[in-house]
Parts: structure tokens; sequence; C-alpha cells
């Protein structure tokens, strides 16, 4: 099928009282694919929104299918900072008769443009439309690594109907697998079984407490750095500042934070695609949740624009290297410091038969902390996940 044939036009005459945008909003240089337009062509565009009206499967937040419209309210009024790229909001997904043809659709039409380097943004539906979102990758046959902001994993029982609660599980169930590494951003112990901690360390995954990644914010940047998808349960932000999901909790990031977190998304050269999950406009307070979400989806723009690519796939004078050797001249390990971003990665070995498959993960970001670490003798968390599952 088509690309377009999945999508449904937007009615722009309910958005800001029928009145034009004024030239300098986004509502006025996105180019939207609505009732009194056409389908928006592709060429020279990069980023893509899409959204999807799909909640049968989102357990104890009915609703949140309906939050792309109240997003793009909020959205379209913010300013477009000169950002000159090609952005485009191609509707939304036709909700289908059964949940997996919605399914089908957001990962057909998220393959299609990731294959034509044009980055899916998702907005709308609960978590089980991140399942959609790595499918798109499973039908390219790219291995990939995923990073969920998340309070919880959402692994599920093996036995269950794939859901907002059981989409994780479902993912890395998947015959053939494509998901190399996950990493979750986040998670709160209350709502985390020792058993799901367990599984986490035994698969080499790399799981962060809230409070471990609030201490100290910026280290979240090198995780979210090494993601091709990243999905956002906005659950993961305190009640206070997104009210709008029938599943938030007092504790979670602030809305600052959860800004800077899609901001370093942005910047990376490896993530190709994003989604926002799990918004309520039925339980939302004066729009507070869609105007963040707004504005996390503006931060990501922004970072985008500011993307450096230096993702180190080939050595050269852009970079400066370092080596290490630890653990009684047991390991050597070697750093890169990018000239362009200083932005640190670490290079970690692999059998040759493996390297064809696993290409994209021989370079692994880190930061410049744990390049100290390894200079006091001690092996780096990401260095060591990554060596064993490689091996």
């Amino acid at each position: 099928m088509e690309i377009k044939d999945f999508f449904s036009p937007i009615d722009l005459s309910v958005f800001n009282d029928g009145v034009s945008y004024s030239k300098n909003r986004l509502g006025a240089t996105i180019r939207i694919f609505s009732t009194e337009s056409e389908f928006p062509k592709l060429e020279k565009v990069k980023l893509a929104i899409i959204g999807v009206e799909e909640d049968r499967r989102s357990l104890n937040n009915e609703g949140c299918g309906q939050a792309a419209h109240y997003i793009r309210e909020y959205l379209y009024k913010l300013s477009d900072h000169k950002f000159n790229i090609g952005i485009v909001d191609l509707g939304n997904i036709k909700t289908g008769h059964a949940v997996e043809d919605t399914y089908f659709a957001v990962a057909d039409a998220c393959s299609q443009l990731i294959s034509q380097k044009i980055i899916p943004i998702i907005i709308g539906g609960g978590n089980d439309i991140a399942f959609a979102q790595y499918q798109a990758y499973e039908k390219l046959s790219q291995t990939i690594n995923m990073v969920a902001i998340d309070q919880n994993f959402d692994l599920g029982d093996a036995d269950e109907t794939l859901n907002s609660k059981t989409y994780l599980g479902k993912i890395i169930l998947q015959q053939p697998n494509y998901l190399f590494n996950y990493s979750n951003i986040g998670y709160q112990t209350y709502f985390v079984d020792h058993k799901e901690l367990d599984l986490m360390t035994k698969l080499y995954f790399d799981v962060y407490r809230l409070g471990q990644v609030r201490a100290k914010i910026e280290k979240v940047e090198p995780i979210v750095r090494n993601a091709d998808m990243l999905s956002f349960d906005i659950s993961a932000i305190r009640q206070s500042d997104a009210p709008g999901c029938y599943n938030t909790t007092p504790n979670g990031f602030y809305g600052e934070e959860a800004c800077q977190i899609t901001r370093y998304a942005g910047m990376s050269d490896k993530l190709t695609s994003i989604g926002f999950y799990e918004i309520n406009p039925k339980k939302d307070k004066a729009g507070q949740t869609a105007h963040l979400v707004a504005q996390m989806i503006w931060y990501f723009v922004e970072g985008f624009c500011n993307r450096k690519q230096d993702f180190p796939f080939k050595t050269g004078t852009d970079y400066t290297k370092y080596r290490v050797v630890i653990k009684n001249n047991e390991y050597e390990l070697t750093f890169y410091k990018s000239n362009k971003s200083d932005r640190w990665w670490m290079e970690v070995p692999y059998p040759p038969d493996k390297r064809l498959k696993f290409e994209r993960h021989y370079w692994v970001p880190c930061s410049y902390d744990e390049y100290q670490e390894a200079c006091k003798d001690e092996m780096p968390d990401r260095w060591w996940q990554t060596f064993q599952k490689l091996g």
C-alpha cells in the first residue's frame, strides 16, 4: 500500500479558532495533510508527525487515542524558531477494524518513512503502539536499540494478550528478534517486581532508576544517543506536571527534564523514530499535559536541528583516540572523543563473523565519566554489557 492510504486528513478549522497561523508559527511552516490540502510530498522531508487514535489495548487509560488532536492545538502555536527543515504532519492513522490492523498500518507507514530517512514522530495511543513502532524495524530487518522512558518495564506474562502493559515482553519474545538492546530510563522501584529486574540483568539490558537519573540528568544523553527508537510513556512524568493520564503518579520526571531528554533524542544521529504515548485528554487539566508534550516535541525538533553528524562509523581526524588498559592488562578499552561535539564513544570488540549483523553497535556512546572510570581501573557497565552480548 502507498503510505497515504494509511492516513485520514486533519480538519484545520477546529484549530486556532479557524484563524490562519502567523508565518513564524509551526502551524504555518509544517506541511499538513488536511481536509483542505493534498497529502504532502515527502521529498526533502526530515520529520513526519503521525497521529494514532487507538486506545483499545491501553489498560486503565481509555481516551488516550484522542491525544493527537489536543497536542496539535498547542504544537501549531509554537515558534518555528527558523528550523529550516522539512516537517510534515501526515494526519492520523486510520483506526483498523481490529487493533492488529492499526498496528500493521503504524508499522508499515513508519517503515516506509524510515527507509526514506524520515523520522516518524508518533503521538497518541497507548504504550502498545510502541510494539508497532518496533515492527517497523522488523519489516526492514534492522537490528535496533530501544530506549523507553517509563516508570515500569511493561513485560507482562507470556500468555497475556498484547497490550500497554505487556508490549515489551512481546517484543522480547518475537522471532526472529531484532532487538539488540533495551534501556529503561526512570523506572520506579516500588512498581517493579524483583524478578523483572533479574531478567533485565540476565538479558544484559540497562535500566536506570528515577532517582539515579534525576541526580545527574545529563547522564541520560549517551543512553539516548545509543537508541534507534525511543518511546515516552507520559506517566513517567510526575502527576503535578502531566496530570493527563490515568496511570500517572506523584513521582516522576519534571516537565523541564522531560524536555531535556527529548532534546537529547533529537540530537542523536542514530535515532530514527520517537513515540509519545498514554496522554489522555479526559484526565488533563487546562490542557497542561498536551501543552507539555507539544513543548517536548518542539525540543526534539530543536535537537534535531543541532545534530553534529559525528556518529563514528569510521575513524578519522574528527576524533581523538584514547586507549586504557585495565584489570592487569586483561582488557584494553578504546575511547573516541568527537572534536565536533566533545561527545564520547567506546569501541567494543566482537568476533569477526558477527561484524555485519551488529555493525551499528560496534560503537557504544558513553560519557567522559566512563572514560575516567576506566582510568581508575574500573570497567564501565555499558562496555561490559555490550561485550557480553557481542561475544
